[in-house]
């Protein structure tokens, strides 16, 4: 990270590193210059701090809000859509939004505070107690809070589509896993990818069996990364951590990553954890998560769980809370 938050990737491409409030501290946003404007690509959480670095970041590029002509986003997650409302309140008239087409009742579903029962009932048959419950409960609420006020018209994105960003022209690939519609972009005249939360440097983008996605997101995410690995990329621009110039060297490791937790989350069921917090608390270092933290390491290890149970390497056992042992 420069120590403004701000890099210029390309002549017509910069990054703007927003601040966030939790342990992954940084999401990359990305402004295109176009023949009539800027494109931004995601947009940060609804905070202060996050509010602070854009108008600054604005200033150095000597960008007005009036200048950004449209939002793109990824996906829904509250780092990415957090700040799409506060951007289209800068301007008289609300600059276009669009967001994938699979993406928009996810956000509609999640962001709507009468679906949390629904999360609770989730977090009893991970096997979490009441106590817990009420802490992650809490952390959520807070993030949702850093959404509003949300965007007052949003647009709809296919994949397969071929959309101008900047002054390029990007086809939207489907890449499911991290979450159930997030759509990249790939600029196959330069071999550059927008890449979102799909391929991350350093740490793999969290994969999770929730209570609104659609079951087996592990299997999804893995399928998509052996079909994208043949894409030829000399650069990614990703949504956390550094740029991605080794394209199929980094696909190919985060495959061996989620190959070796499988292993780890065999050897979990195998020493006796059987609820999904029991299995997480082994393969995951519990004691140094926050409340925050403690639902995506519950719902990555369901999603490994789900797969192994679809491989019929281990079973869920019936009842309300979700019980796995071995075949």
């Amino acid at each position: 990270m420069t120590d403004d938050g701000v890099t210029h990737i390309t002549d017509d491409i910069v990054q703007v590193q927003i601040p966030l409030p939790y342990a992954l501290n940084i999401v990359n946003c990305y402004l295109l210059r176009g023949e009539g404007g800027w494109t931004l690509v995601d947009t940060g959480l609804n905070t202060a701090p996050a509010q602070t670095q854009w108008r600054a970041a604005l200033n150095q590029l000597g960008i007005a809000p009036a200048e950004v002509e449209k939002i793109i986003l990824t996906h829904m997650h509250p780092d990415h859509f957090g700040l799409a409302g506060w951007w289209q309140r800068l301007v008289e008239q609300p600059m276009p939004l669009t967001i994938p087409e699979l993406e928009k009742p996810q956000a509609q579903y999640f962001y709507n505070p009468r679906n949390t029962a629904r999360y609770h009932q989730w977090l009893l048959a991970c096997g979490v107690d009441q106590v817990t419950i009420d802490e992650v409960e809490g952390a959520l609420g807070s993030t949702r809070d850093a959404t509003l006020p949300h965007p007052l018209r949003q647009d709809s994105l296919e994949a397969d589509s071929v959309l101008r960003i900047g002054g390029r022209d990007f086809r939207a690939i489907h890449a499911p896993g991290h979450s159930d519609g997030q759509l990249i972009f790939y600029d196959a005249d330069d071999r550059l990818m927008l890449c979102g939360d799909h391929v991350l440097m350093k740490i793999t983008p969290n994969i999770g069996a929730w209570q609104h996605t659609q079951p087996n997101p592990l299997r999804r995410f893995l399928d998509s990364l052996c079909s994208l690995k043949e894409l030829d990329v000399r650069l990614a621009l990703p949504g956390h951590k550094w740029l991605i110039t080794d394209w199929r060297g980094r696909i190919e490791e985060l495959l061996d990553h989620h190959d070796q937790r499988l292993g780890h989350t065999l050897e979990a069921v195998a020493g006796g954890a059987s609820t999904v917090r029991e299995i997480a608390m082994v393969i995951f270092p519990f004691e140094r998560f926050t409340p925050h933290e403690w639902r995506f390491a519950m719902a990555e290890a369901l999603a490994h769980l789900q797969l192994l149970e679809e491989r019929r390497q281990v079973t869920r056992l019936e009842g309300e809370v979700y019980r796995y042992r071995l075949n």
